[in-house]
Parts: structure tokens; C-alpha cells; sequence
């Protein structure tokens, strides 16, 4: 081949190289351009698809919220039943008494206090002392009813229709009242100037043991706001602190052992202020819960196991169950008393 030749084809081969060269540079500033696009839908592809997920997820989680109030529905249906409903005829039904059905006391704002059986027929009516609303009742394993008077600051028991004098107090005011399996009295004590509050038990009209702190700390607060009390099967001592929005439960001993706040309720947000309270055969703790209109079921240490909420409850009050193991409460403001069946 000749060098003329030669030269002819580098000539053509450096012109194709440079053409190519010029063609790959268009296509790179096209790509660039290009690329910022791409990356843009791709970016917002993936958005997309992580709010899919996101939505999938609280639809998954409000179905299973769904489903599971929903069994809970069928569940109380059958587990939770109305047996006996009992219009007192109190105006504000506070507190109720019963270890036979024969015998279910009463009482509320007033100074009568009802004995009705589970027929709903009024036996016998008792008037406090002092002519003003008891603070609180209950009932010896006798049958004879307590009775504690923030008027006269005494607590009185009935029997056969003779009224006793059972504790005097100075400087304190009687509230709720507990009969515990060895048949003491456990009493609620609020100060005459309401900064203090205390437990106190008797062994007839003589001071057995004081629970009031622990580790130098108030166990109760100290003002005049609902505190019911009851004994546990285990001989924890419960008390209801509306004031404090607890339940605060106490050993033997008086040592803490926990205090219980509330559970959530779907639909049910009202504040946590428990009134009535009493314990079952089973040790389980039932307080009920005046805004949210149920009935917390606790175990003995305190964990949450379910609510009673499909009775019509209204404004559930006092608490108690009977020797027989059946469920007793008021409703505040029906003033009724409610016999349920609950099976946990």
C-alpha cells in the first residue's frame, strides 16, 4: 500500500473517531440530564411504596383492633349477665352490704340506711344517730350491721334491733369500713383538718395496728375524696384513692406492694377514679371506675385481666360480694343495686 494511500485512511479513521467522540459527548450530556429525572421517580416511586406499607400497616392494626374489641363483645356477652336489678330509692346510692341475699344494706346521701332482699322488697330502715348520711357500712359474719358517722366521728353496730357504740374517736373522722376474715375492723381515717389519712384496725373496740406511710412517705392522700377499703383473700389490704387516681394496695404488714393507675379502655378516655372496691374467692381485686362506667378486674399483684362494661352500668359506685361469690354494686345516681354474674 502506498504512504499516500495510507494517509488517505488515518484521515478517515481520525474523522471517525472525532465524530464518535462528539456523538458520545451529546449522549453523556443527554444522560445527565436524563439521570437527575430518573432518580427523581425512582425516589418517589419508593416514597410511595414506604406510605403503602405505612397504610397497610395501620389498616392491619385498626382490624385487629376491630376484631379483637369485637371478640371481647361476644366474649363479655356471655361472661358478664345482669341477674337482679333493685331500685333503692336512694337519691345518690353510695355504698352496699350483703353477705346473704336476705340482707343487702344500703345506704347514700341520706341518714336512712335500707335493708332490702333480692327481691328488691325493703325489710328495714335504720337512721343514723347523728341524722346525717353514714359514711360507710358493713356487715359482721353475725349479720350485724356497721355503721361509721363522720358527725359524731363513732362507729356503731346494729343487732337485733339495739344500736351499740363500738369505737369513739378524737381528732380523726370514721370513713369506709372493712370486716376482715378474722372478723377485725379495718377503718378509714381522715383528720379533722384533711391532710391526712389513715388505716386502722380494731379487734373490737381496741387499736390493733396503724398504716398510714411507707418509707416515711404518705400511703394515702390526705383530703376528703372517696377511699373505699377491702380485704384481699391473700390478706392484702386495698384501698380505693380517688384523689390520688389509684388503688393502693398494702400487705398484712402495711408495706406497699403496688399502687394501680388504670388500664386503657377503647373509646373510654375519662380520667381513672376509682370508688367502690372488693375482692372474690379467687383473690382478684374489682374496683369500679365512676367516669369510664366499668369495673377493672385485677389479679392479686395487681396486673389488669379485664373490665365489666356490657351491664348498663351507670356511674358504678360501691362494691361487694357476697359469701356465695355474687357480685354486688350501686349505680350513684340510678340508685340501684345491681346483682351480676362475671366469669373471668
Amino acid at each position: 500500500m502506498s504512504t499516500q494511500h495510507k494517509g488517505h485512511e488515518y484521515l478517515k479513521l481520525e474523522e471517525l473517531f472525532n465524530k464518535s467522540k462528539e456523538r458520545i459527548g451529546k449522549d453523556r450530556e443527554e444522560l445527565e440530564n436524563i439521570s437527575p429525572t430518573y432518580e427523581e421517580i425512582a425516589i418517589e416511586l419508593e416514597n410511595q411504596i414506604a406510605n403503602l406499607d405505612g397504610e397497610y400497616e395501620k389498616l392491619t392494626t385498626e382490624m385487629t383492633m376491630q376484631r379483637e374489641e369485637l371478640h371481647r363483645e361476644i366474649d363479655n356477652a356471655f361472661n358478664q349477665m345482669v341477674l337482679n336489678t333493685i331500685d333503692t330509692g336512694h337519691e345518690k346510692l353510695r355504698s352496699v352490704a350483703c353477705l346473704i341475699e336476705e340482707q343487702i344494706w344500703t345506704c347514700g346521701v341520706t341518714a336512712d340506711i335500707k335493708c332490702f332482699n333480692i327481691q328488691g322488697v325493703l325489710q328495714k330502715t335504720i337512721q343514723t344517730k347523728s341524722r346525717k348520711n353514714p359514711s360507710d357500712i358493713a356487715v359482721y359474719k353475725d349479720g350485724a350491721l356497721l355503721y361509721s358517722d363522720w358527725k359524731t366521728k363513732k362507729v356503731y353496730k346494729v343487732k337485733d334491733d339495739q344500736t351499740e357504740e363500738i369505737i369513739r374517736l378524737q381528732g380523726w373522722l370514721p370513713g369506709n369500713l372493712c370486716v376482715t376474715s378474722s372478723g377485725e375492723l379495718l377503718v378509714i381515717m381522715l383528720s379533722e383538718n384533711e391532710t391526712q389519712a389513715k388505716v386502722v384496725r380494731y379487734s373490737g373496740s381496741t387499736v390493733k395496728q396503724t398504716i398510714q406511710f411507707n418509707n416515711d412517705q404518705p400511703l394515702y392522700s390526705g383530703n376528703k375524696k372517696i377511699k373505699y377499703i377491702t380485704e384481699n383473700r391473700n390478706l392484702d389490704i386495698c384501698v380505693t384513692d380517688w384523689g390520688a387516681g389509684a388503688v393502693v394496695v398494702v400487705n398484712q404488714a402495711g408495706k406497699l406492694r403496688f399502687r394501680y393507675t388504670g388500664h386503657p379502655l377503647a373509646g373510654r378516655n375519662e380520667r381513672f377514679k376509682p370508688s367502690g372496691i372488693t375482692t372474690d374467692s379467687q383473690s382478684h381485686i374489682l374496683t369500679s371506675d365512676l367516669y369510664n362506667h366499668c369495673i377493672h378486674i385485677l389479679q392479686s399483684d395487681g396486673q389488669f385481666l379485664r373490665y365489666i362494661d356490657n351491664c348498663d352500668l351507670k356511674s358504678p359506685y360501691g362494691l361487694c360480694v357476697d359469701s356465695n361469690g355474687r357480685l354486688f354494686l350501686c349505680e350513684l345516681f340510678r340508685g340501684s343495686v345491681k346483682k351480676i354474674k362475671y366469669i373471668i
